[in-house]
């Protein structure tokens, strides 16, 4: 079960976008340290591993820097 913010009992929609944009930003940071991770082993198949998770660290930051930019739309 989730935890919702609330205004009034009410979600909102910049509480939920805080709280997905600091999810995502966690998730590219995890990417990242396990991209890292991999690349300090010798096999070669780790050395692939830690460029498959640098692609997912790049995509999670594109994907926060897509949401960004449609909300900026709607909280203006």
């Amino acid at each position: 079960m989730s935890k919702y913010s609330t205004t009034a009992g009410i979600p909102t929609r910049g509480d939920a976008f805080s709280k997905l944009i600091h999810h995502l930003n966690e998730a590219a940071d995890q990417a990242s340290v396990l991209s890292h991770l991999h690349s300090t082993e010798d096999s070669e198949m780790d050395k692939l591993t830690a460029k498959g998770w640098l692609g997912i660290h790049e995509l999670l930051l594109r994907t926060r820097a897509q949401i960004t930019k449609l909300a900026m739309n709607k909280f203006q």
